[in-house]
């Protein structure tokens, strides 16, 4: 990751359907299609270490992804490249045009419970991935501790520690 500074406090987000919320959004009704976002400086990043959370409601990237790529974009700057997991996703394209912009779509085995995103061309923030079909309580409780500024279990232990990737994969 580039030693670009994250902004330490993001304006406040709208609320949209794929919702860019705030860390402390996750204390109140929590849905599918919503993202929780943590973008703050944390100084050297480990692996493990998330920068926030997103619930897709299905498994269709074209009607999924625009949504996540603006609210990020509204919070972050302009999103250059998202990599995702292609056996996770049905009609995996390589590239996308979200808010006249395009975005390259690269297909890598990050695993179905983690998205890529670049700003930039290095500034790197790894999200969560929640099932669609999580049940709420699950999902909250691993969108919550995605974004604890100490966590750092990646992204496939949250989904076992909460059981929310019981239910099924991404």
């Amino acid at each position: 990751m580039a030693n670009s500074p994250r902004r330490d406090t993001p304006d406040p987000p709208p609320r949209a359907e794929a919702g860019g919320e705030l860390p402390t959004a996750v204390h109140t009704a929590v849905t599918p299609g919503t993202a929780i976002l943590r973008l703050e400086t944390i100084g050297p990043r480990e692996g493990g270490v998330l920068d926030g959370a997103w619930w897709p409601r299905s498994r269709r990237i074209h009607s999924e992804l625009p949504g996540l790529i603006s609210a990020l974009a509204r919070h972050i700057g302009p999103i250059t490249r998202v990599g995702l997991d292609a056996t996770a996703w049905d009609g995996l394209p390589t590239r996308l045009v979200v808010d006249g912009q395009v975005v390259r779509i690269d297909s890598y085995p990050v695993g179905d419970d983690t998205i890529l995103v670049t700003r930039s061309e290095h500034d790197l923030f790894s999200l969560l991935v929640i099932p669609p079909d999580a049940d709420a309580e699950a999902a909250k409780a691993a969108i919550a501790q995605a974004v604890r500024q100490d966590n750092v279990a990646d992204a496939q232990q949250i989904l076992i520690d909460t059981g929310a990737g019981q239910q099924g994969s991404v």
